[in-house]
């Protein structure tokens, strides 16, 4: 059975990568994209996900540009170290052909979920503001997603926006609070597990022993990723931070996941942006979310690196 999916985006390398494993994976209907500020501004994020979909000859796939800014603005660090001044490394992707659709994200998304009920997951893997303000503006919107699958968050784990805080959430911790309150079914995948997920240099090599644009565009997308990771990080490879999400449809049995009360804190103070989960049950509140604390990540990197070299067959 195929499942049909939105992702909620802000390409970013791992993101761009989300991408392509989803159009290798015949278990995915992809039914678009919609962009949101985050990684590297949403002229960046809009366009860089117009021009992977381009490189992989599925342009097809309607792109919505999403929110440029939190919903309380203030500044955050962009992900310019990390990602590359355009967001996809040193990869050089032409100014894309397509456009984006006549609509905002948010619009895009209500209108496309409140068609087809409970049919349509949505994968957000950037900051939830979009998520978050279509929650507010068409309360059916809830009711009607399928499920929420983020990556987001740190519940044990260290942040990488803070010592304490995950990127994603913390570029809006407001829209983060909407999106867990508000009564839809949530697979949260946290660095917890993510960081279990490396791709090394040898194995962007694998990949390229395949000559294809899919295949360059890996090497080069990821080149200034990796060298991130191995200058803050101390290991020769990057994470898999937003194609781990889809393991969720792709490879279940991957991930185990436990139930949770989850909160974000919005302190404005040390800790704003972090996720914590209620273990003890203190608060007495029910669980809102399943949280992926454990992951076989070689078997998912295994699996990741054999969907690409399918699709670099192909392209």
């Amino acid at each position: 059975m195929t499942s049909k999916i939105i992702i909620d985006t802000d390409p970013g390398v791992d993101d761009a990568l989300t991408f392509l494993l989803a159009l290798a994976s015949p278990e995915i209907k992809l039914e678009a994209l919609t962009s949101v500020h985050g990684n590297i501004g949403i002229e960046n994020t809009t366009r860089n996900a117009l021009a992977v979909l381009e490189l992989a000859h599925a342009s097809h796939i309607p792109v919505a540009r999403g929110c440029e800014l939190p919903i309380i603005s203030r500044s955050y660090n962009s992900g310019k170290n990390v990602h590359g001044v355009k967001g996809v490394g040193n990869a050089e992707l032409p100014e894309p052909k397509s456009k984006v659709v006549n609509q905002h994200a948010i619009d895009f998304l209500i209108e496309k979920v409140n068609a087809e009920p409970n049919q349509i997951s949505v994968f957000p893997i950037g900051p939830l503001t979009n998520i978050a303000l279509a929650i507010t503006k068409e309360p059916s919107f809830a009711k009607n997603i399928k499920e929420l699958v983020i990556m987001g968050g740190a519940i044990k784990h260290g942040g990488n926006a803070t010592p304490l805080a995950e990127f994603n959430i913390y570029a809006d911790p407001h829209a983060a609070h909407v999106v867990f309150h508000a009564g839809i079914p949530i697979k949260l995948i946290p660095l917890d597990v993510t960081y279990q997920c490396l791709l090394t240099t040898a194995d962007v090599e694998e990949i390229n022993q395949i000559k294809s644009p899919i295949a360059t565009f890996i090497k080069d997308a990821t080149s200034v990723y990796i060298n991130f990771y191995k200058q803050y990080e101390g290991f020769d490879g990057c994470a898999l931070h937003d194609p781990l999400t889809l393991a969720t449809i792709i490879a279940p049995e991957l991930l185990t996941f436990e139930e949770y009360h989850i909160d974000v804190d919005m302190s404005g103070g040390i800790s704003n942006g972090n996720t914590f989960a209620d273990f003890m049950k203190v608060s007495k509140k029910p669980a809102n979310m399943q949280v992926a604390m454990q992951v076989r990540g070689k078997e998912f990197i295994e699996l990741f690196i054999n969907r690409m070299e399918n699709l670099c067959q192909k392209i």
